[in-house]
């Protein structure tokens, strides 16, 4: 089917994971190449590169954070957003090019992790938290109706001469 026969949802969802996943894929390779490097001095400098201020509150705290991350643990974190990219490019090709098998893993996948995410918001509200999880169940809901209308026109097709 030709994305431009796609239903619009499945669209922009499929863009929405492909953009996802050059998003993690370009963080996973900024963190590969944090290492071997101080990993708060490398940030601070790209903090001042991007012309944000180190000492706004939000940013101070991430430097903290994030300043004493070992190479091990860098490598963890590398290699599972570089997986976590690859999912998600995986499943906006998919869903891009109307294959179920696509739907049913974003379903999956999506559906597995609200635990987490209903976790997180108990542990400390914010509306990036929030608007993540509306998202998440407006996708989950979105692609169950879209798998239950393909399933009712399968049985009329399949029925004509």
């Amino acid at each position: 089917m030709p994305v431009n026969t796609l239903p619009l949802g499945l669209r922009i969802i499929g863009i929405f994971k492909l953009l996802t996943s050059v998003l993690l894929a370009a963080i996973a390779f900024g963190t590969f190449r944090l290492m071997g490097e101080d990993t708060g001095i490398a940030l601070e400098h790209f903090i001042l590169h991007l012309h944000l201020d180190p000492e706004r509150h939000w940013i101070n705290r991430a430097l903290v954070s994030l300043a004493g991350v070992d190479p091990s643990h860098l490598k963890a974190i590398s290699a599972a957003t570089l997986v976590y990219s690859i999912l998600y490019a995986t499943e906006g090709i998919g869903l891009l090019l109307k294959k179920h098998w696509a739907e049913y893993m974003v379903i999956i996948i999506t559906g597995s992790l609200l635990p987490f995410e209903f976790y997180e918001i108990g542990a400390k509200v914010s509306v990036i938290r929030v608007s993540v999880l509306v998202i998440n169940v407006m996708i989950l809901v979105y692609l169950v109706m879209q798998l239950k209308r393909d399933r009712r026109q399968i049985p009329a097709v399949q029925s004509q001469p």
